[in-house]
């Protein structure tokens, strides 16, 4: 049986306390949750980038609350 839902939602304040590598955020229901994942080529590059370089930063940029 396919069961279509479709939502209209309105925010308007969002507070997020914790994000990590592996979140996931969801806002509205779903039945299965399907991964997707595409890498363009936008820029239309033919060969591999460079190696990164150290900055020698060692804080972050972005201020991040303790655990």
């Amino acid at each position: 049986m396919n069961l279509t839902v479709n939502q209209s939602i309105c925010i308007h304040f969002l507070k997020v306390g914790n994000v990590s590598n592996s979140s996931v955020f969801q806002i509205g229901s779903t039945g299965q949750l399907q991964a997707l994942a595409q890498l363009y080529n936008t820029g239309g590059y033919e060969t591999i980038a460079e190696e990164a370089a150290p900055s020698g930063v060692s804080e972050p940029l972005v201020p991040l609350s303790p655990p």
